[in-house]
């Protein structure tokens, strides 16, 4: 059985959904690929807005959501922290 995602995992997961389909992505393919609820990614997505990791842009169409560079940074940091643990047998 595969354990429970924390709250760092599910961030870099909408980050890493998000920058895979360069760097902008609709609502709906967010939920999919992401793996949450409606009401979690929609919790998510606004903090992720408050906190600046990523900005919501408003089309004709509907709703994008794009990375900013400290949505960037995030994974990038995430990544190092992941790869040292790793090295140590602490994952």
């Amino acid at each position: 059985m595969e354990r429970k995602r924390n709250k760092l995992e599910i961030i870099k997961d909408i980050l890493t959904v998000i920058r895979e389909k360069n760097g902008r992505i609709k609502p709906t393919h967010i939920l999919y690929k992401s793996n949450l609820s409606h009401q979690m990614m929609k919790e998510y997505l606004e903090e992720l807005i408050v906190k600046k990791f990523i900005k919501e842009i408003e089309l004709k169409q509907g709703k994008t959501y794009e990375v900013t560079p400290k949505g960037i940074n995030y994974l990038e940091e995430y990544n190092t922290i992941v790869n040292f643990t790793n090295a140590f047998g602490l994952d």
